[in-house]
């Protein structure tokens, strides 16, 4: 095992009443301080018993029609490492591709599965 599941990360357009509305449904904590994430008006996290859902805003969010395949469902991984530049080597050997290595003072690295789906690599 190189990582663990850190939390699913959800596309929105406001990331602040669907945080609200999965603890409606989920209970649990909005942004609950963790000195990893910055919590902004881009970002948001809701951390329930044993899972932590992120809301992430995205420009000109275009929300999924299922099941259209134009419009797919959207969210990707964090998966949370101990060592970024260990298992970044060991994903790509797995067939991953990096997408993002970012500026070096970064605490995450975005990558895609084989399939092409992003995932990001988070410092634990």
């Amino acid at each position: 095992m190189i990582a663990k599941l850190q939390c699913v990360v959800l596309d929105c357009a406001d990331v602040a009443p669907l945080a609200q509305f999965y603890q409606s449904l989920l209970g649990g904590t909005v942004n609950q301080p963790d000195p990893r994430w910055s919590l902004d008006d881009d970002w948001a996290t809701l951390h329930t018993d044993g899972l932590v859902l992120a809301f992430q805003r995205v420009a000109d969010h275009q929300p999924p029609r299922w099941p259209d395949p134009t419009r797919p469902q959207q969210f990707h991984l964090d998966l949370g490492v101990q060592d970024l530049d260990r298992a970044q080597e060991h994903v790509l050997s797995l067939g991953a591709t990096l997408l993002d290595a970012g500026d070096g003072q970064r605490i995450w690295r975005v990558l895609a599965d084989p399939a092409g789906h992003p995932f990001c690599l988070v410092l634990d």
